[in-house]
């Protein structure tokens, strides 16, 4: 029966290994400029110069500024979006989490929401000293500032109370909101456009050292998660069950909380909010290879990296040469599925 698990896991992680390619290899080719795979290919070896390079071509260039740091970024978005909904979800007992529900998202929000329209007022020095990166930094700044004050509320005596972090959330992310409304109120017609772009989501990234940076926080936060797996699985059985297995229930949940709070942060103050990532891909991977997390959250990680590569597609060829903010297909994807959940918890406790 081991065995056959074994055999099951790297069935299923080797399948969506293979999907996780080819949609990669879609994305690289689909756009306002269409090529084949072989064009795509030709050209991506051109940038990083592997292949002789064409003059003529434009290709290489879009490549390697717009589309291969895209590609870049909605795999690491995608996966720790989904880990991070995973882990939640199962730190607390609760299908409803999601990564915004601690306030690390919507604090990082008000960072960037501060950054955009109060910047050259308040920050001026600051522009001169950090330039594009600041609003990254202020973001990242915000994210964990929300996270320390839900924390904090929630801990007592050693011990962070599981309902009360989530009240705390709650009222973190409505303060949040109202500043960001304040902003939004007093932001110029400029401001204001590039506010609401940024809050609903994007992947447009030109800058790899950017890119760089976001993918040396969350990539080792990520694989940190992976080895979380068998306390998670303990933890569903209860925290007094937990502990009786032999794991120190606090020290992992501060531990979780805060490489959750290190992936999410990192992937909000680049991308902006990109929301029902990490609330879908769990519920669906656990109706196909259970709730084991030595399974699943591998397996979210690639998931969540192929349903953020194919909304991107649909985000960039809908109106092309328009671009549609990805948050706003990922909640028409989310949205429904979010609302399901509900029908079904009621129809549970019907009975």
């Amino acid at each position: 029966m081991q065995s056959y698990s074994k055999y099951r896991a790297r069935g299923t992680l080797g399948g969506l290994g293979v999907i996780l390619l080819v949609t990669s290899a879609y994305s690289l080719s689909a756009g306002s400029i269409d090529t084949s795979l072989l064009e795509t290919l030709l050209a991506t070896g051109q940038f990083f110069g592997l292949v002789a390079s064409d003059p003529n071509s434009s290709l290489p260039l879009v490549l390697g500024q717009i589309r291969i740091p895209r590609l870049i970024l909605a795999i690491i978005v995608g996966s720790g979006l989904a880990m991070s909904g995973t882990v939640l979800q199962a730190l607390f007992r609760n299908p409803m989490a999601d990564p915004g529900l601690l306030g690390v998202s919507s604090g990082a929000a008000f960072g960037a929401a501060a950054t955009i329209v109060l910047g050259f007022s308040f920050f001026a020095q600051a522009f001169m000293l950090f330039g594009n990166w600041l609003l990254m930094l202020v973001a990242f700044a915000g994210s964990f500032t929300s996270l320390s004050v839900v924390y904090r509320l929630a801990t007592f005596n050693r011990r962070t109370d599981i309902p009360t972090m989530l009240l705390a959330g709650v009222a973190v992310n409505a303060i949040t909101g109202a500043l960001i409304g304040l902003l939004s109120y007093i932001a110029s017609d400029t401001e204001l456009r590039d506010l609401i772009f940024w809050s609903l989501g994007s992947l447009s990234v030109t800058d790899w050292w950017k890119l760089a940076a976001t993918a040396l926080i969350a990539i080792p936060s990520c694989f940190a998660l992976l080895f979380h797996a068998r306390a998670l699985n303990a933890n569903l059985l209860g925290e007094s069950e937990a502990r009786h297995l032999g794991f120190d229930v606090e020290k992992i949940k501060k531990r979780l909380i805060i490489l959750v709070a290190l992936v999410v942060s990192a992937i909000v103050s680049i991308s902006g909010i990109i929301g029902f990532v990490g609330l879908v891909v769990p519920h669906l991977l656990r109706l196909v290879v259970g709730p084991d997390h030595r399974l699943l959250l591998p397996a979210s990680a690639l998931t969540g990296a192929i349903l953020l590569i194919l909304a991107d597609i649909v985000a960039r060829t809908i109106v092309a040469p328009a671009e549609i903010p990805i948050g706003i297909i990922t909640a028409v994807l989310g949205g429904p599925f979010f609302l399901g959940l509900l029908i079904r918890h009621k129809r549970k406790q019907a009975f």
